[in-house]
């Protein structure tokens, strides 16, 4: 086998040609409430809290700010690709045509990585969250049914968390006209919560709580961005829908770019409210916002809040679930998993396929397995997927046979794209050591099926000449 087999690259025309059976039904609004449903969630309700009580004090606004530019590079650079390239698969795709077949692999199970343990680890939320709700009308369920496989503690199943990953399955199964017609709706009311904590905390504001205002100097802040960066990843999933967009160069930027703004926006004025309604340093509690409302006695904003969340959470599983059936159709288009995972469904245009894979395992995971110590690999995979996306803006337009970008392009090439690489770079060094051993695991069992499997199933090989 010589190296150069490995490296082969896909044919845009052989990933157009096969996209073409998806229904091109989603616009540019379509797109950017499938990324707020991805970056938004509960995050948004604790993380301006307790990174202000720990790290950057109300400073916590500027951190949020150098977070939000950090991302906007990638997010460019992401644009660009999705304008240049529409099709699904996100940097699964876009690496198996600008670097060849190995990268696109890596960076799909990279991403595979992302999706489902983020996915998964939001349902096991979802069901503690309601749970706390019914609580609120004192009904409860089981505790049989109400968290992972844990039989010294009672509990054999989440039940809430398996049934909502179905629920979303059903309603994507049903085409994405429809699923985007909830999806956009739950987004509109989970925005309309954010908004009515900031109008209602406005009035119990006291510019005297953001004195001290960076209490930790400039060192805080620049903690407190590293670690408020990861409330923003997410945006990238939108790009995994290119193949279904109406007029995908416009509307791709659009959606991604359009996705960050509004995130930054929400995200800033949650923190500057917050902190100005409680000192900085009470904040350090579990739920920020429900705490500051009971603070100023606004009791029956907390219960909205809850609802805020668990929209919140609902969302962000829908786009997740979306895109992980999306990358593994493209991965199995391109024969590198098995083939059946690569057809669409001709009555409604979903890969049908796919999307029922996903769903058991994200099921199976999010019902019965403890994941908290796995979030941070969630990073990793996002950050591997950043990496090679910004560099490969460079490759993109050095490669003569695709086509002429007429749409979107990164400003200040090559540096911004150079500056996006090393700053996923740093952030990957900031990951604690046992991810890296966790995730280097995960990337030698991927690399294991590329071998043994991918390599010799690729649909490349037809291409070969005999």
């Amino acid at each position: 086998m010589g190296i150069s087999r490995i490296f082969r690259r896909e044919r845009l025309d052989n990933y157009l040609k096969s996209d073409q059976h998806f229904a091109k039904t989603m616009s540019a609004k379509d797109l950017m409430s499938l990324g707020i449903g991805a970056v938004i969630g509960t995050g948004i309700f604790i993380l301006p809290g307790t990174i202000a009580a720990q790290y950057s004090g109300p400073g916590i606004v500027l951190s949020f700010l150098l977070a939000a530019i950090v991302c906007s590079t990638a997010a460019m650079c992401y644009a660009e690709f999705a304008s240049v390239l529409p099709v699904a698969g996100s940097a699964y795709s876009y690496g198996n045509l600008v670097f060849g077949e190995i990268i696109g692999w890596v960076l799909g199970w990279a991403l595979i990585l992302e999706y489902v343990l983020a996915v998964a680890a939001v349902a096991n939320s979802f069901g503690a969250y309601f749970n706390s709700f019914l609580a609120g009308f004192h009904l409860s369920l089981p505790t049989a049914v109400t968290g992972p496989y844990d039989p010294a503690h009672g509990t054999y199943g989440n039940i809430v968390a398996i049934l909502v990953v179905l629920l979303i399955s059903w309603l994507l199964n049903r085409g994405m006209r429809e699923s985007m017609r909830i999806n956009n709706a739950i987004v509109i009311v989970k925005i309309a919560i954010i908004i009515l904590f900031v109008l209602v905390g406005m009035f119990y504001v006291k510019p005297s709580n953001w004195q001290p205002f960076a209490p930790f100097g400039s060192k805080g802040i620049l903690r407190g961005a590293s670690t408020v960066f990861f409330a923003y990843l997410g945006f990238d999933v939108v790009s995994a829908s290119a193949a279904e967009v109406k007029n995908p160069k416009k509307n791709m930027p659009i959606g991604i770019i359009g996705t960050l703004i509004v995130a930054s926006v929400l995200y800033m004025l949650v923190a500057v409210v917050l902190t100005g309604m409680v000192h900085y340093t009470k904040l350090n509690v579990a739920d920020p916002v429900a705490f500051a409302l009971t603070l100023v006695h606004q009791n029956w904003t907390s219960g909205i809040i809850s609802l805020g969340a668990l929209a919140g959470m609902f969302t962000m599983m829908v786009t997740m679930i979306y895109s992980s059936s999306r990358l593994i159709y493209s991965i199995g288009r391109d024969g590198l998993l098995p083939k059946f995972l690569g057809k669409i469904d001709e009555s409604n245009g979903t890969p049908k396929n796919s999307l029922a894979v996903i769903t058991v395992v994200i099921a199976l995971l999010g019902g019965f397995v403890p994941l908290a110590q796995l979030t941070n690999l969630v990073n990793i995979g996002t950050l591997v997927a950043f990496l090679f996306v910004s560099f490969g803006i460079i490759r993109l337009r050095h490669i003569k046979e695709l086509p002429e970008n007429s749409g979107f392009k990164v400003p200040w090439y090559p540096v911004l794209p150079i500056v996006s690489g090393l700053l996923c770079f740093g952030m990957m060094l900031q990951l604690p050591a046992e991810t890296w051993i966790a995730s280097s695991i995960w990337f030698a069992l991927g690399l294991v099926i590329y071998f043994t499997y991918g390599l010799r199933h690729s649909r490349l090989n037809d291409e070969m000449p005999k």
